[in-house]
């Protein structure tokens, strides 16, 4: 592995908020050393920056890489090798926006993520869970009514697994965590594209979401809990559930439960925008695009919320099928209620957090995996820098260059 000498950046430390002038240097996929006037190693490659600022990679907490469409209910029909061509895609372009590294919320799997690390697909690394597991009838059931026989072989595409009772989710627990997953994803209430639910419903019951909790405990992993209402939000986190992924629709009261039981919130504002606009044109349901109103205007309010309370919050778009594109506007929407550092730290040194990588991605600090963005403009001024890729002139991930 050739090492980078990065010459002449504003490199921000998302733990101070500071700037400072300077170099960075990578070797062996890590940073090196930072500092002023760096030697370059013999057989380096040089970059000048002239003064462009630099960040670490940025982290998505909430992808569905595999998700081409917003339609899916039809993607357990698609072939597993037409899936992961659209994925490779999806993926390729998130490195591109600056993602160094996702958190799949259901859909890739093991094959996916050794492609990536392996050097077969262009990516962000790739931390997954598998299928979420879903109860009958909840959000991760796809079947509309008139359909009674569910396929959940495991080589069909699609986002979820139907299991009902303490027993079948400790089996698919540990048959998700037999296959490497990295989290276990749990639908905890009712959502937007699934045909028979409502989104005021709470799904499985409190034995049921404990059972999958202690099971991801056991294996020292977490469960990541899809949830809007505060009646969801609340047995999820009482269950032992780590991070809440939307909350739209929280209450005061969650706000003490969150600190309580050190939970992250994972809102996920940009793609409620973007299928309201588009989600029809992409395949979404008529019938799920009538949903979307009772989770657009909250989402804002209950970031707001969760903000002022000192929730720990991480950065999640969950975009799906050609609204993918729209990764970045979640920078933006944020910033109508967050100041940029809090933002830029949700992307980074909190979403490391999240997914047990603390001081090894999200900071800049020698020793870290070598994945930085770096970017014209400064996004602690204006937040929206970020929200064009456009202003992003090079990426690097695990020390080479690849993009700029």
């Amino acid at each position: 592995m050739t090492d980078l000498l990065l010459r002449c950046g504003n490199l921000l430390d998302v733990e101070s908020g500071d700037y400072t002038e300077g170099d960075l240097l990578c070797a062996d996929g890590r940073i090196a050393e930072t500092g002023r006037a760096l030697t370059a190693p013999e057989g380096a490659r040089v970059v000048d920056l002239a003064g462009a600022t630099v960040l670490p990679g940025l982290i998505d907490a909430h992808v569905h890489v595999t998700a081409a469409t917003a339609d899916l209910g039809a993607l357990p029909s698609w072939s597993p090798s037409y899936a992961a061509a659209h994925a490779a895609q999806i993926m390729g372009r998130m490195l591109d926006r600056g993602f160094t590294t996702v958190r799949d919320a259901s859909g890739a799997d093991f094959g996916l993520a050794d492609a990536q690390a392996e050097g077969l697909v262009r990516g962000p690394r790739l931390m997954f869970c598998g299928k979420a597991l879903s109860q009958t009838g909840g959000h991760g059931d796809t079947r509309p009514r008139g359909t009674r026989v569910h396929d959940g072989h495991s080589c069909c595409a699609g986002l979820g697994r139907i299991a009902d009772g303490v027993d079948a989710v400790r089996a698919a627990a540990r048959d998700e965590l037999r296959k490497g997953a990295h989290h276990i994803k749990v639908m905890a209430g009712g959502g937007v594209a699934s045909p028979t639910d409502r989104i005021d419903s709470t799904q499985y019951s409190t034995g049921e979401l404990r059972a999958i909790a202690e099971e991801a405990a056991a294996a020292n992993r977490y469960v990541a809990a899809h949830a809007y209402t505060d009646r969801s939000v609340s047995r999820a986190l009482q269950a032992g559930i780590r991070s809440i992924e939307h909350g739209n629709l929280i209450g005061a009261d969650n706000i003490a439960e969150f600190l309580e039981h050190e939970a992250f919130l994972v809102p996920t504002l940009v793609t409620y925008w973007a299928l309201q606009a588009e989600g029809r044109d992409f395949g979404l349901p008529q019938q799920s695009w009538r949903k979307v109103d009772e989770v657009l205007d909250a989402g804002l309010a209950a970031l707001e919320l969760a903000h002022r309370g000192g929730v720990r919050i991480a950065y999640g778009t969950d975009l799906l099928g050609g609204m993918h594109r729209h990764q970045n506007q979640e920078f933006r929407i944020r910033g109508e209620v967050q100041p940029p550092l809090e933002i830029i730290r949700s992307a980074t040194s909190t979403a490391a957090e999240l997914i047990g990588m603390t001081g090894r991605l999200g900071t800049l600090r020698a020793g870290a995996l070598a994945d930085l963005v770096v970017l014209d403009g400064d996004p602690l001024a204006d937040i929206g820098v970020l929200a064009d890729p456009d202003n992003i002139r090079t990426v690097v991930q695990h020390g080479v260059l690849v993009r700029g």
